[in-house]
Formats: C-alpha cells, sequence, structure tokens
C-alpha cells in the first residue's frame, strides 16, 4: 500500500500503524481489490478499504471489454463514492460507515467500516427462510426510507443492466421479439409514479449477516440509483432461488416484503397505490433482468423456465 494510502487510514481513523491483512476480494475486471487493514492505536481493530485502480487492459469474464463497458465502471465507482460520502441509513437498513474516501488520479480508495466488527461477519451462498426474509426486510426499509428521494449525485436510473448503459448487450441479444419491446419495458419501468433509490446489486453476495442470519447489512453501492424498488427485489431473488423454488415461494416473499414496506413507510403515500403500482411492475423488473441476460450471456442459470415465463407474460400484455 502506497504511503500516502496508509496515511489516508491512519488519519481517518487516529491510528498510529497499520498491518495489511487479508485480501476479501478482487473487484469485477481485475478494478482492484478490497482488503482488511488492521490498525494499532485506535478505537478501531480493522478496516475495509476498498482500493480501485483503472487497468489498462481489463479482463471481462463475458468478454466485454469496451470503452463503454470502461467508462460505466470509473462512472460506477464515482457513484460508490458519492454515496458514502452524502447518503445515510439506519440500523434498518444498515451499510457501513465511511471513513474516508479520496481520488488519486487513476485510483480511488473508499475506507469503510469493517462489518465483521459490528457483528455481520457470516457471508452466505445458499439461505434458510430467515435469511431471505431479512434481505427482503432490509430493502423494504431501505426502499421506504428513500422514498420520493431524487437520485442526486448518484445514477439516474439505478441498477447495474439498465437498458441507456447496455446497448451493446441489447444488440448481442438473440430474442427479436423481446428486443423489439425492450424500449417500452424500460420506459414503463422508468415511468412509474412511485420511486425510491434502489441498491442496484441486491444480490445475495452483497448482504453480510450476523450469527442468527435475522440481521443483514448491504455493501456494493456502485449501481444505486432512482427507480422501481421491484428491481432490488427481484433481482435478490433471483440470486438466491432457483426456478421452482421461485415458482412455489415468490408470492409469499412479495406479500412478506410489501407487509414490511408498509410498516416502515412513515411519509405520507397512498400506500394501497404504491403497492398495487410495484406489484403490477414485478413481472416488468423480471423481464427487464431477463433481456440483460439473455445478451450478456446467454447460457447464464438464471435463464429458467420461471423467467421466460413471465418475459411471456410481459410480452402479451404489451400487445393488448
Amino acid at each position: 500500500m502506497k504511503p500516502e494510502h496508509q496515511d489516508l487510514v491512519l488519519q481517518a481513523c487516529g491510528a498510529c500503524s497499520l498491518c495489511v491483512g487479508t485480501k476479501i476480494q478482487t473487484l469485477w475486471s481485475g478494478y482492484g481489490e478490497i482488503v482488511r487493514l488492521q490498525l494499532q492505536g485506535c478505537e478501531r481493530p480493522s478496516v475495509v478499504v476498498k482500493h480501485v485502480k483503472f487497468p489498462q487492459d481489463a479482463e471481462h469474464p463475458g468478454g466485454w471489454n469496451t470503452d463503454r463497458s470502461h467508462t460505466r465502471k470509473v462512472r460506477s465507482y464515482q457513484v460508490e463514492t458519492h454515496w458514502y460520502q452524502n447518503y445515510s441509513t439506519n440500523q434498518s437498513c444498515r451499510t457501513p460507515a465511511c471513513l474516508a474516501a479520496r481520488s488519486y488520479g487513476d485510483e480511488m480508495l473508499i475506507v469503510l467500516e469493517d462489518l465483521d466488527v459490528a457483528g455481520y461477519d457470516q457471508r452466505r451462498t445458499s439461505v434458510k427462510d430467515r435469511e431471505i426474509k431479512a434481505c427482503l426486510s432490509w430493502l423494504a426499509h431501505f426502499h421506504a426510507l428513500f422514498l420520493g428521494v431524487e437520485p442526486d449525485g448518484l445514477w439516474p436510473v439505478g441498477t447495474y443492466w439498465h437498458l441507456e448503459t447496455r446497448p451493446d448487450e441489447l444488440e448481442a441479444m438473440d430474442h427479436p421479439e423481446l428486443k423489439a419491446a425492450a424500449g417500452d419495458i424500460d420506459k414503463i419501468l422508468n415511468e412509474c409514479r412511485f420511486k425510491t433509490i434502489v441498491h442496484g446489486d441486491a444480490k445475495l453476495a452483497n448482504f453480510c449477516f450476523s450469527q442468527s442470519g435475522w440481521d443483514v447489512a448491504a455493501v456494493d453501492f456502485q449501481y444505486v440509483g432512482g427507480g422501481c424498488g421491484m428491481k432490488d427485489v427481484v433481482y435478490f431473488l433471483g440470486s438466491c432461488m432457483e426456478e421452482k423454488q421461485c415458482e412455489k415461494r415468490v408470492p409469499g416473499l412479495l406479500d412478506y416484503y410489501f407487509s414490511e414496506l408498509k410498516q416502515s413507510v412513515t411519509k405520507d403515500v397512498d400506500f394501497a397505490a404504491l403497492e398495487m403500482e410495484w406489484r403490477e411492475m414485478f413481472v416488468y423488473a423480471w423481464t427487464d433482468f431477463h433481456r440483460f441476460l439473455l445478451g450478456w450471456m446467454p447460457g447464464h442459470w438464471k435463464i429458467n423456465h420461471y423467467s421466460k415465463q413471465l418475459t411471456k407474460e410481459v410480452l402479451r400484455k404489451l400487445k393488448l
């Protein structure tokens, strides 16, 4: 770690020294890494640092190494930095505190609270019912908190698969009917009456769990922005359940999400109208992500019978 990077961490935490600990993960397409730093001489035993370094030659696992892809990633880290510096949540939708953030030319550093120390030290690759509900509760409280809030400094339209940012994937898609309808689906989602700020990448891997599994915190806010809350919900459910589970469990889990949303909305909102609209948006949001996958990685495991059925339903609606 460069001396100026160390100085930023030491000053932000009031520490006298630090030691680079474990590498938590490499960032997507080789754009840097996330590491844990051990601290001495301060109250915090450790912090997590997201160290972004724009590569000369990015290695995308899907082969999407384009100038547009690079520009989108650079913007995503700028958005994430702005998010951590200018927005805050509460205990019901916990996120790590940002202790410092700075840009150094083609490098960026975000110094974050270590959620492991805060009690969110569990990661899951598969989940039980209580853990699914904990994540849906997090999303409901997050969406309620930012209901009607303008996404200043964030993506105008959140989610990493937003159509306007993915023209190459749309062009590559081998589904003429859905390709033709993609713009209409995007417009329907963007013009919904009730908008919030969406996490934008609310997959299971971006949630950190407590030992019990009842409490969660979320990380990775590169694609946070405006939109319909259903985008986060469908992406999360699709990240942790296979098609037969979706067919069986989605209705009940949607009911749970809306019950949590209703309890957490404190603004003067016609909740019945909100719930009616977002339930209608569910199939459009799921189809919108399905559209992205078909162009980005047509062999992806999430392209299944359940997704195809919802897409057929949306295409029928658009013909009416």
